[in-house]
């Protein structure tokens, strides 16, 4: 250790020591005019691209811009998923058949029609005319069935509405 201090207290280790010193100043000094000179360069250069403007702050607007279109994006995106689910509730499905009921009345007046969702379920009408009347009768169904009798025209327009899958009403 007494070895170390006395090497320490060399002259020409002090002034080694002191170039050394020196030299890292001036390399600082150096680094520093540089980085001013690119610093410099660099602004001119962001301003030409700008058109006499900053392109720094035009990118800082542009990169909020489009966080902003993200973040709506995001929301529309949820708001179809969520009007998708709704939208499965909704009637899609129609069937329709048109039929006579009474050999005395004249045309085919007489009609079942199932309205039913993407699960099949819904609602069949069966409309009955006669001179006398007219009925209209309806039964709830739950995935393609029902826990009441159903006619064979009213299977009918449900089958016919289930194998649909658009808005539009079947010619007949």
């Amino acid at each position: 250790m007494e070895e170390f201090v006395r090497l320490l207290n060399n002259e020409y280790v002090i002034l080694g020591v002191i170039i050394v010193n020196i030299m890292l100043l001036i390399l600082y000094i150096s680094n520093s005019i540089k980085l001013n000179s690119i610093n410099k360069k660099y602004n001119k250069f962001l301003k030409k691209l700008g058109n006499g403007e900053n392109i720094e702050e035009d990118l800082k607007v542009y990169i909020n811009k489009v966080e902003k279109v993200e973040n709506t994006n995001k929301e529309i995106i949820e708001y179809c998923e969520n009007l998708e689910k709704e939208l499965s509730k909704s009637i899609k499905k129609i069937g329709i058949v048109r039929y006579n009921a009474f050999k005395d009345t004249g045309s085919d007046l007489s009609f079942a029609l199932a309205l039913l969702n993407d699960d099949n379920n819904g609602v069949v009408l069966n409309g009955i005319y006669s001179r006398e009347m007219s009925n209209i009768y309806a039964k709830p169904i739950v995935n393609g069935g029902s826990k009441y009798t159903i006619s064979d025209m009213e299977q009918e327009a449900i089958n016919k509405a289930i194998a649909s899958s658009e808005y539009k009403i079947p010619n007949n």
